[in-house]
């Protein structure tokens, strides 16, 4: 029989650690009671969510209403892929300079990194309403603020890559007195492709997630009818709308875990 360890005994925490938990504790209550939080209200829910369901069930599946919605989940999806398209694109220069010691100084790459940070801060929605001004209402608003938002993420995820990779390579070719930028082409940027692929496939699907919200503030997609659908009381139309974008998030995540495993063989 084998003789299987004994499970780490509890200790007592220090007087730092016990303040820290102390800390911990106050500040979840503080954030309850900041964010309105009521078991009154989640304890009369209930009844109101019943007659919500009961008055969108069933879903308005009327030809024309589908078509229009269709067409809608069509623009949406054009804006999610163009905007995460060429916001990958963009992603790569920048990387290079956000990467600490690839092909640029400190200074360079502190300033990147800082710039990056701002705009993975700022929500894509607020991008789509700095956008809508800047542009007009319409889908490329949206595709500009899905763009933005998609250098953000993978601008940042494609320098940590770079400077995870094996230094081997590198150095061999620092050796023979290769420039930076040469070493970043010939031996970094093939080694962390595996991951860049990676990287891409999630921003398309939070590129997609992204997009199906940003027509609630005119940036085109079908998160307009969402919004008329509920401003209207057409619950019917909204259930719809709801189930259209689940369905449709739901096959984009399927097909990018798809393309992961038969691209890089398995996922990050």
């Amino acid at each position: 029989m084998t003789d299987l360890p004994l499970p780490a005994r509890y200790q007592r925490p220090s007087a730092l650690s016990f303040l820290g938990y102390a800390l911990g504790i106050f500040l979840f209550f503080w954030a309850l009671n900041g964010a309105g939080f009521s078991l009154e209200k989640v304890l009369s829910s209930p009844p109101r969510f019943a007659d919500f369901a009961a008055r969108a069930f069933p879903p308005n599946l009327e030809p024309k209403v589908l078509e229009r919605l269709g067409w809608k989940m069509v623009e949406t999806l054009q804006i999610a892929f163009a905007g995460a398209a060429i916001g990958v694109i963009l992603s790569l220069p920048v990387a290079l300079l956000a990467a600490r010691g690839l092909v640029v100084g400190r200074i360079t790459s502190t300033v990147t990194r800082t710039a990056l940070s701002f705009i993975r801060a700022v929500p894509d929605i607020a991008w789509a309403l700095v956008f809508v001004v800047a542009v007009g209402l319409g889908p490329f608003a949206g595709v500009l603020a899905i763009m933005i938002d998609t250098i953000g993420f993978c601008g940042r995820f494609f320098a940590d890559d770079m400077e995870a990779v094996e230094k081997g390579p590198a150095e061999a070719l620092t050796a023979t007195g290769a420039r930076k930028l040469d070493i970043a082409a010939c031996a970094t940027l093939p080694a962390s492709a595996p991951a860049f692929v990676s990287t891409s496939l999630f921003a398309l699907e939070k590129a997609v997630r992204s997009s199906t919200i940003l027509g609630l503030v005119g940036a085109g997609g079908i998160g307009i009818e969402l919004k008329v659908g509920f401003d209207l009381f057409d619950y019917p139309t909204a259930m719809t709308v709801i189930l259209m974008i689940a369905v449709v998030v739901i096959l984009i995540e399927a097909l990018s875990t798809w393309a992961r495993k038969k691209i890089i063989g398995e996922q990050r």
